[in-house]
């Protein structure tokens, strides 16, 4: 197949399967599903991930579940195929053992939903739904838990390509020691860490005035990404598993911009010396990071800081392949549906980034997902 055939791949795109829906209906507390009158009279539906989320949560349909819609809106904007991950908060306010029996459950619906589901005509051994699966990622989760996860996903469920992960991990965070045969087991069998955002930063940071969802979702997100990922470098996680393959939501957060600050700050902390294996910037190359950015100077951006990573390691760190911009061939588009009517943002700014080619473009908007959950 020509590399310049128009391919659109979204790799942020969300779903609540019924069977999570049930669960979250069956709640008294965030995080559930709840229903209400609106002010016309009318019942609706509406999704409370935190207790002081504004505004009483958001609205949640058939959308989120049903499969024909995710469809409809794949054909209505051109998208081929989807890679759907479970959005927040997946699993860690159970315990253990019903977040273990829970994912399970999931991942074997999750695999339905994608096998059962239509293939990309004229590749029929494409699908146009693929997924990223659940671990019981849980506070108490015991240490060999979670590799038998992994393996066990890997082997009974071809069509889930990769895992989906929050910032606590087993309740202290990704760097935790105890989280060591993990990464082992997620480098093991190539599937894809989706690193994705769920708590944000402190509710203090926001202030007392009415902003909606606009300072918890725009800054608060990407901060918990950013500081997420930043630990795992810090822990030597990505020096020790060279094979673990990461793809940070909203564009990687502040990372990119951070990372020069990232670097002199460790290069003067007597506390860090000699821990990494590298200059952090370095390890910009080591990760993917999706397009939702919406705008194109900020892809330019993220592009530009991912490129020049190799430079700081000795070696090229991200692989230049047919002529693509190797911070490009790092970026991978999304739209975040159904939370955010952004599918026609986060297009035009990949059309509008001056500085690539049309190459480096058809690599972001399809070609480098296929590459990376080696399709």
């Amino acid at each position: 197949m020509s590399p310049l055939r128009k391919l659109l791949v979204d790799v942020h795109t969300h779903v609540y399967l019924p069977r999570y829906a049930s669960v979250l209906r069956s709640r008294s507390n965030a995080p559930r599903i709840f229903t209400r009158n609106t002010p016309s009279g009318q019942s609706e539906d509406r999704l409370l991930i935190l207790d002081d989320e504004p505004s009483g949560g958001r609205p949640v349909g058939g959308q989120y579940w049903d499969r024909d819609e995710k469809l409809k809106f794949m054909d209505r904007h051109g998208i081929d195929i989807s890679f759907v991950s479970s959005a927040n908060p997946w699993l860690d306010f159970l315990p253990f053992s019903e977040a273990q029996t829970l994912a399970q459950q999931l991942n074997a619906d999750l695999e339905s939903y994608c096998a059962t589901g239509p293939t990309l005509a004229p590749d029929a051994e494409l699908k146009r739904l693929y997924g990223f699966g659940l671990l019981p990622l849980v506070p108490g989760a015991p240490g060999e838990s979670l590799p038998e996860a992994v393996l066990q996903l890997a082997a009974q469920h071809p069509h889930i390509r990769g895992v989906i992960v929050g910032s606590r991990g087993a309740g202290s965070g990704l760097d935790d020691p105890a989280l060591e045969p993990l990464w082992a087991a997620l480098a093991e069998t190539g599937l894809v860490v989706f690193l994705h955002p769920h708590y944000g930063v402190g509710a203090q940071a926001w202030g007392t005035r009415d902003n909606g969802h606009v300072l918890p979702l725009a800054l608060g997100f990407p901060f918990e990404t950013t500081t997420a990922i930043t630990r795992l470098i810090l822990a030597g996680v990505l020096d020790r598993h060279p094979k673990l393959r990461i793809l940070l939501a909203h564009s990687g957060g502040a990372l990119p911009q951070l990372s020069s600050r990232l670097a002199s700050c460790i290069d003067h902390d007597p506390v860090l010396a000699g821990r990494l294996a590298h200059d952090a910037r370095w390890y910009l190359g080591r990760l993917w990071f999706d397009a939702v950015a919406y705008g194109a100077a900020e892809l330019e951006f993220v592009s530009e800081a991912v490129g020049r990573a190799g430079r700081y390691g000795g070696t090229a760190a991200a692989t230049q392949l047919g002529g693509r911009k190797e911070g490009a061939s790092r970026m991978l588009f999304g739209t975040d549906h159904p939370k955010w009517r952004s599918v026609v943002e986060n297009l035009e700014a990949i059309e509008e980034v001056g500085t690539w080619t049309e190459e480096d473009k058809a690599g972001v908007q399809g070609w480098n997902a296929l590459r990376l959950f080696q399709l």
